[in-house]
């Protein structure tokens, strides 16, 4: 088996369920920052329900992390509080036209 790093795709879902517990905090910062830096206002982060330890660790990294707008538990139709739904702040010099000197 390969120490490689798996590289998947960053869309505005990410499903916890096959990250292992130890993994977690540190694959949810990578996931933020990449989400972030492509221009995603808006995420969802599906941790499930069970006893609610991975929600505890998700909220905490969002709590920290400065581009975080404000985050809570997702509709009922989009995982209730099995997902957290994370608004993201604009990127720095996002959406501004680069022609324009800006």
């Amino acid at each position: 088996m390969s120490d490689e790093p798996i590289r998947i795709p960053i869309t505005d879902v990410f499903d916890l369920h096959s990250v292992p517990p130890r993994d977690v905090k540190a694959v949810v910062e990578a996931y933020l920052e990449e989400a972030h830096r492509l221009g995603f206002r808006s995420v969802r982060i599906i941790h499930g329900r069970g006893i609610g330890a991975q929600r505890e660790i998700v909220r905490a990294v969002l709590a920290k992390a400065d581009f975080v707008e404000s985050f809570g538990d997702a509709p009922a139709e989009a995982g209730g509080w099995g997902a957290t739904i994370v608004d993201l702040r604009q990127r720095a010099g996002a959406g501004a036209d680069p022609a324009a000197g800006l």
